[in-house]
This record gives structure tokens, sequence and C-alpha cells, in this order.
């Protein structure tokens, strides 16, 4: 019965080692390492347990490697003009390569990098999934904004973080409900956020990445951006002309690119701006567009709850 018990231990461990090898290490796969099945947006695949040479294509995936303490080898951008995210320091940074666009990954550029491990998004990236599964396990969310937590708990477990991702959610959360105890009444105070783009002009919803944050706060936010009457509530379009719009006791502003600054420049140089209730109040500030916008993850959720304990507790 010994001798059985034994028999069967090597042949699960000799099948364990044949499913550790099964992607090419040449194709930067997990080969010949111990591994995890991870459930996504495309189905299930089998992860290294310790992913070294990660590659991610989505922004709000650099801030949850880096809040992980994971740099990737490789990542995508999310316009040619913009770099990667500033706001964890430059040494955090710097060895990072590009690799295409959010919505054009550059699929030798990864390959190049050999990684073990690809993080991606359906929404984005659903039509190379098959070709990344190709190089390296590749692991995809389903949406980007209004399930930003979810994603971000996802992409820890497949990053073999799961326990520190739970801690630094849970951090996060803590310290939002907080900062709502602190201001007293938050509701009361109506958030607007606008963002400027090349080709036009946004007004943030209760479903955006910002807007849960604000959410978690217990913002109050101006009756126009709680787009009741739209199905897509992270976000909709205003006119310069309908720029009163965006009024609210408090607005936080960013733009997209240079471009979208030279619009915002132009749009908050004039009078129908300047009349804004909260821009005669001094309450109009300019924000960062990679931490309210592009970061999406629990770092990023950390650098707006700084902005809003800045400005809305001194409001």
């Amino acid at each position: 019965m010994r001798r059985r018990v034994i028999t069967l231990v090597a042949v699960a461990a000799l099948g364990a080692g044949l499913t550790g090898c099964s992607s090419d290490p040449v194709s930067g796969g997990a080969a010949g390492g111990e591994t995890r099945t991870i459930t996504h947006a495309m189905g299930t695949t089998q992860v290294p347990a310790h992913p070294e040479r990660v590659v991610v294509l989505d922004t709000d995936k650099i801030d949850t490697a880096l809040s992980l303490g994971v740099t990737p080898v490789g990542a995508a951008k999310a316009s040619d003009s913009e770099a990667f995210p500033t706001y964890f320091g430059a040494d955090k940074i710097a060895t990072i390569k590009p690799v295409g666009l959010l919505t054009e990954p550059d699929l030798e550029a990864i390959s190049a990098l050999h990684p073990d491990l690809i993080l991606g998004s359906k929404f984005r990236q659903e039509k190379f999934y098959d070709e990344l599964s190709a190089i390296a396990p590749t692991v995809f969310t389903e949406r980007v904004g209004i399930t930003w937590k979810e994603n971000f708990l996802l992409d820890g477990d497949a990053l073999g973080k799961a326990p520190e991702a739970k801690d630094l959610l849970a951090g996060y959360e803590k310290r939002a409900k907080d900062l709502g105890t602190k201001l007293g009444n938050p509701g009361q105070r109506k958030i607007s956020v606008v963002r400027f783009r090349p080709t036009e002009i946004r007004v943030y919803g209760p479903e955006s990445f910002c807007g849960i944050v604000l959410g978690d706060v217990g913002l109050g936010r101006p009756e126009r951006q709680l787009l009741a009457n739209k199905e897509d509530k992270r976000f909709d379009a205003v006119s310069p002309e309908r720029i009163s719009e965006v009024d609210g006791d408090i607005i936080f502003v960013t733009a997209f690119g240079a471009k979208a600054e030279a619009e915002q420049s132009k749009v908050t140089g004039g009078s129908l701006w300047k009349n804004l209730s909260a821009v005669k109040a001094g309450r109009a500030y300019p924000v960062a567009d990679e931490t309210w916008m592009l970061g999406i993850g629990v770092t990023a959720a950390g650098k707006i709850l700084d902005d809003l304990e800045k400005y809305v507790t001194a409001a």
C-alpha cells in the first residue's frame, strides 16, 4: 500500500512538472515551475506561481503591479505622447519598456521581452488574446473603470499577491470612509469632475474610476453628473457652449495631452467658465490626469484622496 501511495505521488509530481512545462520557455512561458489556475474574462489560464517577467497592457495594471511591488518588464501606453505614470517616482518606471498602445499592443515587442505573464483587458484587447496567449500565459479582466476593485484583486491574484492586494484595497477603503467622517456630511458638497480631451470635454459620473472614489468618501455630485438617464454612467460629453453644466461646489479639472491642455486654456480663459460659481469662489482645481483618469488602481485612488483631503477639507 505504501509503495502504491509513493507511486501515485510520483505520478502526480510528474504531471505537475509537465503542466509547469506546458509553455515554451523561449516564448517566455512558465517553464518548469509551479503554476496556479486563474479564472478570468477569457476562461482559465495556468500562470506561474511567482511570475518574474510581467507585461501589462492597461494603465490600471501598471498601477496594480507597482502597488504590489512588481515592476513590469513592459507596458502599453495610453497614447504615443503619454509617458508612463510618474506618481510612483522615476526610479520605479525607468526600466519598463513600451510595448505599443492600449488598443494596439506591439506583439513583437512583447514577445522580445520573454514574459512569463501578460495582464490585459477584454474590453481593450480581446481580438489579440489568442496571439498574446501564444507568447505567454495571459489573464484578462472584463471591463475598466467601474470594476476597478475587482480587477485589482484578480490581477493581484494572477501576480501571486492576493493577500497583499486585499490588504491594500481594505486600507484604501478605510481611509476613504475615515475621510468622509472627517469632512462631516460629505454628501452636501457637490463635486464636479471635468476632463478636457483633444476632441471633447467630458464630465465624469458615479461609475467612473474617480466617481467611485468620490462615492467611497460619500461626497455628493451635481445632478448633471449623476447621469441618471444614461446607460453608461462613466462619463458624458459637454460642448464648450454649455460649459455652465459643469458647475458644482468644487470643480476638479484634468486634461489628457498637450492638445487637450490647449483647449482647457482656451475654455477656462473664457467668460462662460469664469462665471461658474465654483470658479468665482476660487474652488476650481487642476489635478493630475494620470491619477484621476488613467491610474484606475489603489495607489492612484490614494492620490485622489490626497487631493480631496487638501481641497475639500479647506472648502
